[in-house]
């Protein structure tokens, strides 16, 4: 019986190119079978064609690919075989690795913040979508589409917003996005070319998307401050903002929800200033111990953009986000989109459509809350033990806690100390436009284990007794 061969190389795969009228065709050959090993594009083990069907492909004598082999053979990057077939023998040199930018964490327990446990991603379901999109979609549907996105998600998105959220959504008002990071780039983008000079920004609030894309747009930032219920509204009319982005249902990081009344003066605000609130409902289908609270669009579907996505809830790979735009700005949005890359999957779309049609998208949400719920409850009762003049705030909703430090602990040193017993914690204050503040801790605790949390506030105690005197 005969050997079987495979990692087989055709003639073809070796891209010899021949100069009839250059260097001695077999030197010829050599270059390019020896470049071919040198850059890893022939891997080791690969089988070469035989010298017959070699020769037949480039036109030339199976004499000329026999004395190339040859030289290959005796400089070490080809063996024979018995059989009568040829490999490559030498393995590629290595590609010096450029600069690492990250680093392996080298933390025994990570309080990350900003993260959902992927882990938990509902597999199973997403793969039936999946199915169904790939038998059911008719052809067109997987050319260029406007940049709004598919229509099936829009308005599926329009349904589960209204009767989870309280939105005023309409289908033709939603944008499909790449996460909210393009999301919020396209808005700052489109109301930047219509004259916005000034973002008001919750201070403290994130640093890696609206900040740095505001400032790149050429847009001035401006802080306003946070109170334990979420924004000091009446800080927004010195501000001269052209819009603000907030987390009115939880705010991020300190955790607070902005009450009725400040709500209404928000719009009120909007609408005097005729200015806009680009509303980041980043985390809010995760509560536990308050009553859902709705979107804030619901009040002003002219005033507000809606932001959501799936990174929090399903999985950040997914790429999955939407804006729901006044009627003033949605085309401007959808053409900033388009220009952008032409659309987001389409395939995607389809399937996360199908997956909210189907209740799989509630039916996970559930499945969650009590697991969040749980890993809350493990570090709150562990701060409460390990740390307990450590203050706990913004615990009712979301992923992370934070917690705000007694007035004798400096942050910056407890996040160092922390950091040196295995302990990786994030600080409120890098987070603030100002100087000052009450020092404070964010611990995320989406992804770990309960025994994880546990043992990470214990560590963490552990470090402060030395900064405790």
């Amino acid at each position: 019986m005969g050997r079987t061969r495979t990692n087989s190389s055709s003639a073809e795969d070796l891209l010899i190119e021949l100069d009839h009228t250059g260097a001695p065709l077999h030197r010829q050959i050599e270059a390019a079978i020896r470049t071919g090993v040198q850059s890893g594009r022939l891997r080791r083990g690969a089988s070469l064609p035989p010298t017959r069907t070699l020769a037949a492909a480039l036109g030339v004598s199976r004499g000329v690919v026999v004395e190339a082999y040859q030289q290959l053979v005796a400089e070490g990057y080809l063996t024979s075989r018995s059989g009568g077939y040829t490999q490559v023998a030498a393995e590629s040199a290595p590609v010096p690795a450029g600069p690492r930018t990250e680093r392996a964490s080298t933390f025994t327990v990570d309080f990350g913040y900003g993260r959902t446990d992927v882990s938990t991603f509902p597999r199973a379901a997403w793969l039936r979508s999946v199915r169904t999109v790939l038998t059911t979609t008719p052809d067109e549907r997987f050319a260029y589409l406007d940049g709004n996105g598919v229509p099936e998600l829009r308005e599926a998105l329009a349904d589960y917003l209204n009767r989870v959220r309280g939105t005023v959504a309409a289908a033709g008002n939603l944008v499909i996005c790449n996460g909210y990071g393009q999301g919020i780039g396209l808005l700052i983008q489109v109301l930047a070319a219509r004259g916005a000079r000034r973002l008001a920004v919750e201070d403290p609030s994130p640093n890696d998307d609206a900040r740095p894309l505001a400032r790149t747009a050429g847009l001035e930032l401006v802080g306003i401050p946070v109170g334990r219920d979420g924004i000091l509204v009446e800080d927004l009319d010195t501000a001269d903002a052209d819009a603000v982005v907030l987390t009115p249902s939880h705010q991020w990081p300190t955790g607070g929800g902005l009450s009725a009344d400040a709500r209404a003066r928000v719009i009120g605000w909007a609408r005097r200033h005729d200015a806009y609130v680009i509303e980041d409902d980043y985390d809010a289908e995760y509560r536990y111990d308050r009553p859902a609270v709705g979107a804030i669009q619901g009040l002003a579907p002219d005033r507000v953009v809606y932001c959501g996505t799936a990174s929090k809830t399903l999985a950040p790979g997914l790429r999955l986000g939407w804006l729901l735009v006044p009627p003033g700005l949605v085309d401007a949005v959808a053409a900033a989109k388009l220009l952008a890359d032409r659309g987001s999957s389409v395939i995607d779309q389809l399937t996360f459509a199908d997956f909210l049609n189907r209740g799989e998208f509630d039916r996970h949400l559930r499945r969650m809350r009590p697991v969040y719920r749980r890993r809350r409850d493990v570090l709150l009762a562990a701060l409460r033990r390990h740390l307990p003049d450590l203050e706990p705030v913004g615990v009712a909703a979301g992923q992370h806690v934070v917690a705000w430090l007694p007035p004798y602990l400096d942050e910056a040193e407890v996040v160092a100390a922390a950091a040196a017993h295995g302990v990786r914690l994030h600080g409120v204050g890098q987070y603030r436009l100002g100087h000052g503040g009450r020092g404070g801790l964010i611990f995320g605790y989406a992804t770990l284990s309960e025994r994880a949390i546990t043992e990470g506030v214990a560590l963490l105690a552990a470090s402060l007794r030395p900064l405790r005197g």
